[in-house]
């Protein structure tokens, strides 16, 4: 199962939209990826919320797409806490993981796609080596929340076709 992952809690994000795009992309190639939006998710803590995330969607899961804002030159503390609240071993251990940043910026979060790499390699998740930043994304989505840039398109196409066959 293939479960995507908008790293940030703010509200109507360009980060939730670019996960939804992906979603949308893996659909067309025949795959029924699920979404998690941290937007209205309590992750402070482990709780009930976070453990019934576990048991239907985290743990079933084997491959997790992550796509990160930059916030100030990482990722969402939000996403973060995700993993402490979690059952590591459990949800992450043994598990791949394709990342994509996301900033109105000109660098695309790579720093904190570098940040959220080395958080996954010290939970056993084996990150795939084609990271996709995506920059400028205010100046990249149509009105409707989808991706205009066709050349933007056609780098996450091969992103998810590789990820795919990894």
């Amino acid at each position: 199962m293939y479960t995507i992952i908008s790293g940030t809690n703010r509200p109507g994000s360009n980060t939730i939209k670019i996960a939804a795009q992906y979603q949308e992309l893996l659909k067309a190639k025949g795959i029924d990826a699920k979404m998690i939006s941290l937007e209205n998710l309590e992750v402070g803590t482990r709780n009930d919320a976070i453990r019934a995330l576990e048991e239907t969607i985290l743990i079933p899961s084997e491959k997790f797409i992550f796509v990160s804002p930059e916030y100030n030159g990482s990722i969402p503390g939000v996403l973060k806490s995700l993993f402490d609240s979690s059952d590591i071993q459990r949800v992450w251990w043994g598990k791949k993981a394709l990342l994509t940043g996301v900033s109105t910026g000109r660098a695309g979060n790579l720093r904190g796609m570098e940040h959220l790499t080395g958080i996954l390699h010290y939970m056993k998740v084996v990150v795939h080596p084609n990271k996709l930043p995506i920059s400028v994304v205010n100046v990249l989505l149509n009105l409707d929340g989808t991706i205009k840039d066709p050349a933007t398109l056609r780098a996450i196409d091969q992103q998810l076709n590789e990820f795919i066959a990894f």
